[in-house]
């Protein structure tokens, strides 16, 4: 009998324990000072990447001023200092997901901007899926063309 109890005991030690290991990748869950740059270069881009996305969804959706795009729908994915340490000539990509309506997912695109003193350039735009009307509630449908 105490072999079994002891069996038990130690099947549930086991099947309960929490591993401690983060994965890579996953977001960060406290502030620091390499994500609130982050964030601000993000709210500094989000009106060029608003109008973007305004051009690039124009045919798929018929709601006015749509699509928008909310900074914590945006991830930095990679940054890269073009000329060498202390070089002020930067690639930056950002992974973004733009909603509609209230904040109804409607694709994932990806934005690659130079950075440098001549200013912002949008260098490569990617987009990687759109709206799916399946994924719409029945009553904000009208909002795709």
């Amino acid at each position: 009998m105490k072999v079994l109890i002891c069996f038990v005991i130690l099947l549930s030690m086991v099947g309960t324990q929490t591993t401690f290991c983060t994965a890579v990748g996953e977001k960060p869950i406290e502030d620091s000072r390499e994500l609130q740059f982050q964030d601000m270069l993000v709210l500094l881009l989000l009106p060029q990447m608003r109008e973007k996305l305004a051009e690039v969804y124009s045919d798929v959706l018929s709601a006015p001023g749509s699509p928008d795009i909310y900074p914590y729908f945006v991830d930095v994915t990679h940054t890269e200092r073009l000329n060498g340490f202390r070089g002020f000539d930067f690639l930056i990509t950002l992974d973004a997901r733009p909603t509609v309506g209230p904040h109804i997912p409607i694709g994932e695109d990806v934005f690659t901007y130079r950075i440098s003193a001549a200013g912002v350039e949008l260098k490569n735009f990617e987009h990687l899926r759109g709206p799916n009307k399946d994924d719409f509630p029945p009553n904000y449908q009208d909002l795709l063309k």
